[in-house]
């Protein structure tokens, strides 16, 4: 097969689609749109929900693992309820879930009950995941399930769930769950062939993501929260976690199999570099952002240049009420966003100390939490 040229980059195909053959855990995450609206209203048993199950168990019958995030529920409650429309207030949109998420695990349960394999449900907000402990306590819960031969479902728990405690959208929370789960693969299901150039021709494979900007246009569903800038945001924090990403079409009845069988289905993404630890991933994806420090020239050399700890001196101003150990974005003059780290002094102790040299930190506050407003193993950029 002769190479493909996108944007100037030239890209063997075939060897990085053979590479998918050996991934053994599968995260995919299938949207509203895709699943709910592709399927018939009168049987939501049949239509896609039966052809996940149907892919899914052929996976699972070819030593494959799988875990689905699903999104649904708010769009299964507005067809119950007979609302027109995603609701645009957070109780709403909160009683809608309440609504359909029994309904969306009824037609998951029905359609893999046909070929007799148990489904496990998991719902979850931000907190889960951005604890460390209650994380991990989550991972060992889909390890079980899996072991116990059930396939896991994940989805927001959106009945719960608000702005503090909010992902964002699905593709999101997939990019989050599919390297912290030990997945191999990510597949982000869609309602178009994948990536789409200018003349809108599907990209087999992206190695560089900055030749790609101008192709994302915002979604124009209401159903929906994501869109393709979403999905391409999701594979960028899952490349950076190591997993290669394909968004590929949900219409395909077959679109898993070859995707596992590394046929030319979709945009395969590619990680590029060494992956980010657990931990660094956890720091830079999972954890809110409670504010941003802004740096000098001399503290972008530092940090991307040197790989050093950022220290107050390069510290131009401060953003947020953040406190010590809190997530924070690490951005130039001109607000770009160059890494995320920990920070360890509380926003009302870095506004002091802005531009100073780390020795007199004591002498400014009266007490040494360290050197570094954040130390490079709390750092990760960007």
């Amino acid at each position: 097969m002769p190479p493909i040229r996108a944007e100037g980059t030239v890209v063997e195909l075939t060897q990085p689609r053979q590479a998918l053959e050996s991934a053994k855990r599968i995260v995919v995450k299938i949207g509203s749109r895709a699943i709910v609206q592709g399927d018939r209203p009168d049987h939501p048993d049949e239509g896609r929900f039966q052809s996940m199950a149907d892919q899914v168990v052929a996976l699972q019958r070819m030593g494959r693992t799988v875990i689905i995030v699903s999104s649904g529920a708010v769009a299964m409650g507005c067809r119950k309820l007979g609302i027109q429309g995603r609701p645009r207030l957070t109780p709403e949109l909160q009683a809608t879930a309440a609504v359909g998420q029994p309904s969306l695990m009824q037609a998951y349960d029905a359609a893999f009950a046909k070929h007799r394999v148990q489904i496990a449900q998991v719902l979850l907000t931000h907190a889960e995941v951005s604890d460390r402990k209650r994380y991990l306590n989550a991972r060992a819960a889909v390890d079980a399930m899996i072991e116990l031969g059930a396939v896991p479902i994940i989805n927001e728990n959106d009945t719960v769930a608000t702005e503090e405690l909010h992902f964002g959208d699905n593709d999101q929370l997939a990019a989050m769950v599919a390297p912290l789960l030990g997945a191999d693969l990510l597949v982000l299901l869609t309602d178009v062939e994948g990536l789409l150039d200018a003349n809108q021709q599907r990209i087999p494979v992206v190695q560089d993501f900055s030749t790609i900007e101008s192709l994302i246009w915002p979604k124009d569903n209401e159903l929906s929260v994501g869109g393709m800038g979403s999905k391409v945001g999701a594979a960028r924090q899952a490349c950076q976690g190591g997993l290669p990403v394909v968004i590929a079409p949900a219409r395909d009845p077959e679109v898993l199999r070859k995707v596992a069988s590394g046929e030319d289905v979709g945009t395969l993404f590619l990680p590029a570099g060494a992956a980010l630890a657990s931990r660094k991933y956890w720091i830079a994806y999972t954890l809110k952002v409670r504010g941003a420090l802004v740096v000098d020239e001399g503290a972008v050399q530092a940090l991307c240049v040197h790989k050093r700890s950022l220290l107050p001196a390069g510290i131009v101003e401060a953003r947020g009420d953040f406190r010590a150990g809190d997530a924070v974005s690490v951005v130039t003059r001109d607000g770009r966003e160059l890494a995320r780290g920990l920070a360890r002094y509380d926003a009302r102790d870095v506004l002091r100390l802005l531009g100073v040299r780390s020795e007199e930190i004591s002498q400014r506050l009266g007490f040494h939490h360290g050197d570094e407003i954040i130390h490079r193993d709390d750092l990760v950029v960007l």
